[in-house]
């Protein structure tokens, strides 16, 4: 299977509070990549591109759990 399928179905199985604390830890992530960028150019610079929409299926999901969907 894929990396996005596997981690999509590792959100259903996560609480409120697992979701929270792994927004954060990706957030701070992200800030660390894209100022390692800035200084000097990553290998793979498409990373932070999916580290965001990770972020953005993370963030999803936690409203899913926060209106009762």
């Amino acid at each position: 299977m894929s990396k996005k399928v596997d981690f999509v179905k590792t959100l259903n199985g996560m609480n409120e509070a697992e979701l929270t604390a792994k927004i954060k830890e990706d957030e701070m992530r992200i800030k660390k990549l894209t100022f390692a960028h800035s200084l000097n150019p990553l290998d793979n610079p498409q990373s932070i591109r999916s580290l965001r929409r990770d972020i953005a299926r993370l963030k999803t999901q936690l409203r899913k759990i926060q209106i009762g969907a």
